[in-house]
């Protein structure tokens, strides 16, 4: 009983930070991309820090280099969807 209710909240903890953490100044569709192709690794490499997003999001960016390559692509893309809007708002 308490492992299922331990992965449900690394799931919604991992959910969480990627369709947040990953998509704040994104699109809805890397917002969709982040939560499919994150989710496992927010589990994997960061899930010491579930319940905290912020720590989740932390640890996410420092692990990046041991993300599966289509996290890593949506991060990516995060990146550069957030450079463009700053440049935009400038």
């Amino acid at each position: 009983m308490t492992f299922r209710h331990t992965s449900r909240a690394a799931l919604l903890a991992a959910t969480a930070f990627a369709a947040i953490a990953l998509s704040s100044a994104a699109s809805p569709t890397i917002a969709s991309d982040a939560q499919q192709m994150c989710s496992g690794d927010a589990m994997r490499l960061c899930g010491h820090e579930i319940p905290n997003i912020q720590r989740i999001t932390a640890c996410m960016h420092k692990q990046r280099a041991n993300v599966s390559p289509g996290c890593r692509a949506v991060m990516d893309r995060d990146n550069t969807a957030r450079r463009r809007a700053a440049s935009v708002g400038e």
